[in-house]
């Protein structure tokens, strides 16, 4: 974004007095003005005062300018703060909120070349929330990834680390981005400034490793083709970018696997305002980009024929299942064996539910077993005579491997008297 900041006028002078009280009603004499000419960066953390003589706590600030445009165009506000923010041009109010943490919004506005645009940004801290603001406006303009290539002349392989905030995606949040509404996401995609770098790279002949940092699922499609590999890290912590190095370099095998679905696309989920579960989750659809249970590891790894302690039953009994599983790699690994049931002939029920799962550590060349039990409780599914969840004659199929994927799984039948 080209910032405006510094362009707006207040008192003659070039960007935006700040006028601060030490009490948070916004009246009487200030404690102190400034003029900023810099986008605000205002932060109690470490016990810094937003200018000098403001309290820490218990406080108000008024930011305010005359803006007007050379040219007749959309400008963007970016900012949020913690405690009471409100930003207003014109007597019209853009944004405001309370909110105990910092939340960075984008709100948009078109304006006129040579109208006089007054801006004013009020600002309290509230409650014991550390006080923060930040905010800028400006133009928007398109990136241009030419920059970012000719730095990477002579470099073959690049990590590109993206995804999403954990300050976009949240619960009832004042976010107003692109794929955002309030804290919930309008799609699933990646932003695109990302996925247009991402194949800016893949075009300029780069090896392109993308470590996608986000809560949920991302719609990855279009990365498997302009990535060479994708490393799900999550909100990785902080001690996230050793364990991320530990798996890049090979100095840790993951054995990860996949909590949720990865859908293809937005469509492909579909609108999460309808509240049925028809085509959502492993569950209930085997339309998906990357399967729930799904995680690849340095080495490869076959499961075996099971076996199963029995297979006809009561509805009291527990069973178990024995699941052979080879390393037929080059490195010594752990996988996940998974094992889902189904209840045949059930019109309405999932396709498959996880009942059990277990680790298991293989030297490579060799080959252990999983050992897991079906309690009772693993054929409990929703009896529509009864009106509730329960165990009930007829046949039940055991599906177990390495992912919810059907490809990835074997099964076998199970009779309950």
């Amino acid at each position: 974004m080209v910032s405006y900041f510094s362009k707006g006028k207040s008192d003659n002078k070039p960007g935006f007095k700040a006028t601060y009280w030490n009490h948070p009603n916004f009246e009487g004499d200030p404690i102190v003005t400034q003029q900023m000419v810099n986008p605000i960066r205002k932060t109690a953390a470490g016990q810094h005062e937003f200018a000098p003589g403001v309290k820490l706590e218990d406080f108000s600030a008024v930011y305010e300018t005359e803006f007007i445009p050379a040219v007749s165009e959309e400008i963007v506000f970016k900012g949020g703060a913690a405690g009471f923010f409100e930003v207003i041009v014109n007597s019209d109010t853009l944004i405001s909120y309370t909110n105990w943490r910092t939340i960075p919004a984008r709100f948009p506005i078109t304006v006129e070349a040579g109208k006089t645009y007054n801006i004013k940004i009020r600002y309290a801290q509230r409650e014991n929330w550390e006080a923060n603001i930040e905010l800028d406006f400006g133009r928007e303009e398109n990136v241009d990834y030419t920059d970012m290539l000719k730095k990477l002349e002579g470099i073959e392989t690049v990590v590109f680390a993206g995804g999403l905030s954990g300050s976009l995606e949240g619960e009832e949040m004042p976010v107003s981005y692109p794929g955002f509404k309030g804290g919930d996401r309008t799609n699933i995609e990646l932003p695109s400034v990302q996925r247009d770098a991402l194949k800016a790279l893949k075009k300029a002949g780069k090896t392109v490793i993308f470590v996608n940092c986000s809560g949920s699922a991302i719609a990855l499609e279009p990365e498997t083709e302009s990535c060479d590999a994708i490393l799900q890290a999550w909100y990785a912590g902080e001690s996230g970018g050793q364990a991320i190095a530990d798996v890049l370099f090979g100095d840790y095998n993951p054995s990860g696997k996949l909590p949720l679905t990865f859908y293809r696309n937005s469509d492909n989920l579909g609108d999460f305002e309808d509240y049925s579960m028809e085509g959502r989750t492993y569950r209930y659809t085997t339309d998906h980009l990357f399967p729930f249970g799904f995680g690849l590891s340095y080495t490869s790894f076959e499961i075996g024929k099971a076996k199963l302690s029995k297979t006809t039953i009561n509805k009291d009994e527990t069973i178990s299942i024995n699941i052979p599983v080879k390393n037929v790699g080059k490195h010594d690994g752990t996988e996940i064996v998974q094992v889902y049931v189904r209840k045949v002939n059930d019109i309405d029920g999932p396709l498959k539910t996880l009942k059990g799962f277990e680790r298991v550590e293989v030297p490579a060349g060799k080959t252990r077993k999983a050992n897991i039990s079906l309690p009772p409780s693993s054929f409990e599914f929703y009896d529509w005579n009864q009106r509730k969840m329960a165990v009930t004659p007829g046949k039940y199929e055991v599906f177990y491997g390495n992912s919810s994927d059907a490809k990835d799984l074997k099964s076998e039948m199970i009779i309950i008297e």
